[in-house]
């Protein structure tokens, strides 16, 4: 075989019994989720924000990152819920870069999955015990799910994995929101294939078990727009794009139609300034419209403490080592006028 066994990691039973989450942050945990759920089933007005770095590299960074948006949040929550991107794992297009916290806790040296776990949970912790605020990540790899299932509010399914069979259905068995991005293709049946998917329940092996899931009622999309085939990118939050959106779910055999749109990405082209630009025209789409506004509950956004991004080991505290991001005054500028017009 080309595999080399390097060694057997512990279990997720096994690290969550060493690394617990506190009684107090286990009701917090449960008071978020609701409160996010409820904006997803339409039962809340209020309008989600999920917001920060583009990849969770450095846990001081990160929590430093994250105390600033709990005052922040104080100040909107009665419009706005906010959600700290703590991303922990990164897909690559080629295979190569740095892959997230959970596989190499220090940018700078060789991979260790050990550590990774051991880093990746206790930053999350960290971050709810300080904050008070819960946080979304990407599944990158269904079989860590249980890893995190007890710490995060929020999950997210990349362009590359929405159409994978075993992301799908992990979904289904998720009860917190499962955000479901359109494939880099922009194929928008695609993505609400993975809805369908994930909302309704599974017979599966996981792990090494044969388990059965009960459906994500919560499975929604998210639009980040796409990628043609000369590499162009395509954005998909215009008001038409909304419209059309609204059309398809009506058509699919789904609930809680609902969707967040993502600012970077292929939407802006990977230019992290147009984000406000962006999240201006969605909002006014949300404005003018009943069922946009309906639809639209939320918005994703990059932004970390330095604007802009930087090589790995260059050491600038606060700054992305992979894609661009928005600096702190500016994210902080535009939280308060997305709760203005919310």
């Amino acid at each position: 075989m080309s595999f080399d066994f390097v060694r057997k990691l512990p279990t997720p039973t096994e690290i969550r019994e060493q690394y617990p989450v506190p009684a107090d942050l286990q009701e917090l945990k449960k008071k978020r989720d609701k409160e996010i759920c409820d904006v997803i089933a339409g039962k809340s007005d209020k309008f989600l924000v999920i917001i920060g770095p583009c990849s969770a590299d450095n846990e001081e960074a990160v929590v430093d990152y994250t105390n600033r948006l709990a005052e922040v949040n104080e100040k909107v929550k009665d419009r706005l819920i906010l959600v700290p991107r703590v991303y922990t794992n990164k897909p690559r297009t080629t295979g190569d870069g740095y892959k997230g916290i959970s596989s190499q806790p220090d940018p700078t040296e060789a991979p260790d999955f050990l550590k990774g776990l051991i880093a990746m949970r206790q930053m999350h912790i960290r971050v709810m015990r300080e904050s008070h605020l819960t946080s979304a990540d990407e599944m990158l790899y269904p079989e860590n799910w249980r890893y995190v299932s007890d710490i995060l509010s929020y999950v997210a399914i990349g362009a590359r994995s929405v159409e994978d069979q075993q992301h799908r259905l992990a979904a289904s068995g998720f009860d917190v929101p499962a955000g479901m991005k359109n494939p880099t293709s922009g194929h928008l049946s695609v993505m609400l294939n993975s809805i369908h998917a994930a909302q309704h329940p599974h017979s599966f092996i996981y792990r090494g078990w044969e388990v059965k899931t009960s459906g994500n009622p919560y499975a929604h999309t998210i639009l980040r727009g796409a990628v043609n085939k000369h590499g162009k990118s395509l954005p998909n939050y215009h008001y038409e794009d909304l419209s059309l959106l609204r059309e398809l779910y009506d058509q699919a055999d789904v609930i809680n139609p609902a969707c967040v749109i993502d600012t970077n990405h292929s939407n802006s082209g990977k230019r992290f300034e147009e984000q406000p630009r962006i999240v201006s025209e969605v909002l006014h789409s949300r404005k003018i419209n009943p069922d946009i506004r309906s639809l639209v509950k939320g918005l994703m956004i990059e932004s970390y403490i330095k604007e802009g991004s930087q090589k790995i080991g260059e050491g600038i505290y606060g700054k992305s080592i992979t894609d661009p991001c928005l600096g702190w005054a500016d994210s902080e500028k535009l939280i308060y006028s997305i709760a203005e017009s919310v």
